[in-house]
């Protein structure tokens, strides 16, 4: 059962889902293995019901040297109405692997329309905050240790 008793799907089957969509154009892209290493946010604008169309739409944001965002946005359609809404966005980080399951080299991407420029910018912000991120969780342990 992916809905709770009030015919709301569960947030966990709708990740699921993203982080599938979003593996394959993650993959599609490096023309390698993939594996997410981390899922930035993933905010529930609106519920999903049973019954409604799920439309997941994914791209590659930003390309840093073994690691890439995608960006997924999911809409809902109620079949009966037609209306649609946009129901939740998630950025998720995966990192490609070589034969040996090691990081190796990504193709980058090189936005061309204005929206993809802006989702290159934004995605190297968000690469950014989660880097300064990891290093301050890191310091804070080291202090832990000490």
């Amino acid at each position: 059962m992916d809905a709770n008793t009030q015919g709301n799907v569960y947030g966990g089957s709708i990740l699921r889902l993203v982080d599938e969509i979003a593996g394959v154009v993650a993959a599609r892209h490096a023309r390698c293995n993939v594996v997410t290493a981390s899922l930035d946010r993933m905010d529930f604008l609106s519920p999903v019901y049973l019954g409604n169309l799920l439309i997941l739409k994914a791209s590659v944001n930003y390309v840093g040297h073994t690691s890439m965002e995608v960006g997924v946005k999911i809409e809902t359609e109620d079949l009966r109405t037609g209306q649609r809404l946009h129901t939740g966005t998630a950025y998720l980080t995966f990192v490609a692997l070589d034969g040996n399951g090691k990081p190796k080299p990504i193709p980058k991407v090189i936005p061309e329309t204005a929206l993809e420029k802006e989702r290159f910018r934004e995605g190297k912000l968000r690469r950014e905050q989660r880097l300064e991120d990891l290093e301050r969780r890191r310091l804070k342990r080291v202090r832990k240790q000490a």
